[in-house]
């Protein structure tokens, strides 16, 4: 893990993009961490860091752990069932458009 100050990391962008590629960045400003620098090494990784810190989702994961809770959730062979199901449709991921 590499520490180095806004200025630093501005100043040296491609540099500390390929320090990335070992290890995260800690970005600080006034010698306080204010952002993280990590490589992504495909669109899935991209997606997955995304999802880890999108409030939606976290709401989404909250409520069906809740459901879960309630209710006990549906039968192990009903889950797989409908896993297999959704597997056959046509793939709907989140695409992440990159700016130019």
């Amino acid at each position: 893990m590499k520490i180095a100050s806004v200025a630093d990391v501005k100043a040296k962008l491609s540099a500390y993009l390929k320090k990335s590629e070992q290890g995260p960045v800690i970005v600080t400003r006034n010698g306080k961490a204010v952002a993280v620098q990590l490589a992504v090494a495909d669109d899935y990784e991209l997606e997955r860091l995304i999802l880890a810190h999108s409030p939606k989702f976290q709401a989404m994961l909250d409520k069906s752990r809740q459901q879960i809770e309630e209710t006990g959730g549906i039968p192990h062979d009903q889950f797989w069932g409908e896993v297999e199901e959704e597997a056959r449709k046509p793939s709907k991921r989140c695409r992440v458009k990159r700016s130019a």
